[in-house]
């Protein structure tokens, strides 16, 4: 089951980049419905992206400033917009975005919490699969997490 139409995702840049690496962007439109990117994340990015995905910034920038303090510009966008749309959950993998999001009441989920969501929702067979290719890729997660989730799909 996907998130309502009001309930969007907004992914950060490291998420992109890593489904982009094993070919499985579209996981996020399967699983969530409708995403969301920052401009600052598009560029991070570099490269052109799904027309699923819609290109939104924050409205009010004083949230992003204080927060690219202590964040990458990717990620204050990212919490900045969150904020604003409060149903929204972020696609985050990196520790300190996640900490700032978690300070905030924020819903967030990383890469590997996605690849779960996916298959307890029926979107994909297996996750053994895709986390083998994340295994070949230069993104690294603890092999007791990448297990964690293994298990946690009963794999």
């Amino acid at each position: 089951m996907t998130l309502p139409a009001s309930d969007p995702l907004i992914a950060d840049t490291s998420g992109l980049i890593l489904l982009d690496k094993i070919e499985e962007v579209p996981l996020l439109h399967k699983t969530y419905g409708n995403v969301l990117v920052t401009a600052k994340i598009q560029n991070e990015f570099g490269r052109g992206l799904p027309d699923w995905i819609e290109i939104r910034d924050p409205t009010d920038r004083q949230y992003e400033q204080i927060l690219e303090m202590d964040l990458d510009s990717g990620e204050a966008s990212a919490i900045a917009l969150a904020i604003e749309t409060r149903s929204s959950a972020l696609l985050m993998d990196d520790l300190k975005g996640r900490k700032a999001a978690e300070k905030l009441s924020l819903r967030y989920t990383g890469s590997l919490g996605l690849i779960l969501r996916a298959k307890q929702e029926g979107v994909i067979d297996s996750v053994r699969p895709i986390i083998d290719r994340i295994r070949s890729t230069d993104f690294r997660f603890s092999e007791k997490l990448l297990q964690t989730i293994i298990d946690e799909a009963r794999e």
